[in-house]
């Protein structure tokens, strides 16, 4: 509050000037000004907010998403494609942060190849009906060009790598089997599908006019296998070194995301009354605490 001549305590004098370059310079001194401080920054901070992320935003999720395709939710809230965007951000942070430290620009070179690949196969598929099936996204995802999603592959990309890192650490040594490994993560790949699309088509994210497996046709997991094999033989390229696997072994939150992936498309399949989808989640959740990356002890509000 300024004097009544207003010399002192105004927005533009000396002090207050003062204190505001001090904040920000006191701002400045607490982040991290090198890369390796950066990630240490951002594993404390999912470690720290592990049941937020991987349980408490797919609940909400679900019952946000269960609750705009029902009607409960009013418009413009039922569906708003902003905020599944930033329910998808949030979750996939742990599967992103545990992998920063593995990318380098070989990586980032061949994670290009495959976001382009996405992007491509998208447009074909919604253009003539291959290699998925003729289908058409009936709510938007987000900002749309040419009926694909923009953020397409944050939708895509953290399916095909949850799928292969939980096949690196389910397969141990085996692994290094190169068909093996391309074998193990395209049946991954495809249950996750088993999964997704009987749910996303049951809420109307998008349709294909039709099939034998909840309305979804059996092209459809044709299509994944063909995606799941340019995944694979793209991460395969892109993380050629153990870096990845290392990191893997050591950051206990990296498969978080597909903790969340349970919750959220497994909740999402039961209101609907798909039981096999179900079942497969639930394999996945098993598949997880196999792989001693669930622990209800860390997941609980109260751990």
């Amino acid at each position: 509050m300024s004097d009544p001549d207003g010399s002192a305590g105004s927005a533009g004098s000396p002090e207050s000037t003062g204190s505001t370059v001090g904040g920000v310079d006191a701002l400045r001194a607490r982040l991290p000004d090198t890369r390796r401080g950066a990630e240490a920054l951002l594993d404390r901070t999912v470690r720290e907010n592990r049941f937020t992320i991987a349980v408490l935003f797919p609940l909400v999720g679900a019952l946000a998403l269960v609750g705009s395709a029902e009607g409960w939710v009013p418009e413009p809230f039922a569906f708003h494609p902003w905020f599944v965007l930033f329910g998808v951000l949030v979750m996939r942070s742990p599967l992103v942060v545990g992998t920063l430290p593995a990318i380098d620009r070989r990586a980032v070179g061949w994670v290009g190849v495959l976001i382009a690949y996405t992007y491509a196969v998208e447009l074909v598929g919604v253009a003539t009906g291959w290699p998925y099936g003729s289908f058409e996204y009936t709510v938007d995802l987000g900002p749309m060009l040419a009926g694909v999603p923009v953020a397409l592959p944050v939708f895509f990309i953290p399916l095909v790598v949850n799928a292969y890192l939980l096949c690196l650490l389910l397969l141990g040594s085996r692994a290094s089997n190169g068909w093996l490994r391309l074998a193990t993560v395209i049946a991954a790949v495809v249950a996750m599908d088993v999964v997704l699309d009987p749910g996303a088509v049951a809420l109307g994210f998008w349709s294909f006019g039709g099939g034998s497996f909840y309305g979804v046709p059996l092209s459809n997991y044709a299509g994944w296998v063909v995606s799941a094999t340019v995944a694979v033989v793209t991460l395969d390229r892109a993380f050629a070194g153990t870096t990845l696997r290392d990191r893997l072994r050591d950051c206990e939150f990296m498969l978080d995301d597909m903790v969340s992936f349970v919750i959220l498309w497994g909740g999402i399949n039961l209101w609907y009354g798909n039981p096999l989808p179900v079942a497969v989640a639930a394999a996945f959740g098993l598949g997880l605490v196999r792989a001693d990356r669930f622990d209800a002890r860390v997941f609980s509000p109260w751990g």
